[in-house]
C-alpha cells in the first residue's frame, strides 16, 4: 500500500516539475532567450518521460492517470506562480492620468516617461508611456496608486527596447 501510495505521489511530483519546468520554458522563448528555454528543456523532458513511463507501464491503475493529470493541473497553476515571482523580462504600462504631477513622482523613482496628450470622455488627460523591468512593476504601480487610484492602467510584456532613457537607466544597473 505505501509502495502504491509513493507511486502515485511520483507521478504527480513528476508532472509538477514537468509541467512547471515548460510554462518558464514557453515564457523563456517568448522573450528571446532561446539558450536558457534549450537548458530547461533539457530536463524537463527526461521529468516527462520518467512520469510518462510510469504510467504506461501501470494503465491497469486508473489512479496512476489521475494522478497523471492532477499533476499537469498543479504544474500549471505552479509554473505560472514561478515566473510570476521570477519576473524575467520587461514591460510597458500606459497610464492615463488627469493628475500630471503624477509625471515627477514617477521620474523621482527613475523610472523614464513619455507623456502625450488625450481627449477622453471628461476632458483631457495625459498618457503617460513607462518602460520598465517586470520586477519594478511593482514600485510603479505603488507611485500610480497613491498618486491617482482612478487612473487607468494598461501593462503590456515588452520583448525588447532600443534606445531612449530606459536603455541608460539599464546600463547603469
Amino acid at each position: 500500500m505505501l509502495s502504491l501510495l509513493a507511486g502515485y505521489l511520483f507521478i504527480f511530483c513528476a508532472r509538477v516539475v514537468d509541467v512547471s519546468l515548460a510554462t518558464i520554458r514557453t515564457l523563456m522563448i517568448v522573450r528571446g532567450n532561446r539558450l536558457c528555454a534549450a537548458f530547461i528543456g533539457f530536463f524537463e523532458v527526461i521529468v516527462y518521460i520518467t512520469a510518462l513511463n510510469r504510467v504506461v507501464g501501470g494503465l491497469n491503475n486508473p489512479a496512476n492517470l489521475l494522478a497523471y493529470a492532477l499533476g499537469f493541473a498543479t504544474g500549471n497553476y505552479v509554473g505560472s506562480f514561478i515566473e510570476e515571482k521570477l519576473a524575467f523580462g520587461l514591460t510597458t504600462v500606459q497610464i492615463i492620468t488627469a493628475k500630471p504631477e503624477m509625471v515627477e513622482d514617477i521620474r523621482q523613482k527613475g523610472f523614464g516617461v513619455t507623456v502625450m496628450e488625450g481627449m477622453g470622455k471628461e476632458g483631457s488627460r495625459q498618457v503617460l508611456v513607462v518602460s520598465l523591468s517586470r520586477k519594478a512593476l511593482p514600485i510603479l504601480m505603488n507611485v500610480i496608486e497613491q498618486r491617482d487610484p482612478a487612473a487607468f492602467i494598461t501593462v503590456m510584456d515588452t520583448k525588447a527596447t532600443y534606445g531612449g532613457y530606459f536603455k541608460q537607466t539599464m546600463k547603469a544597473k
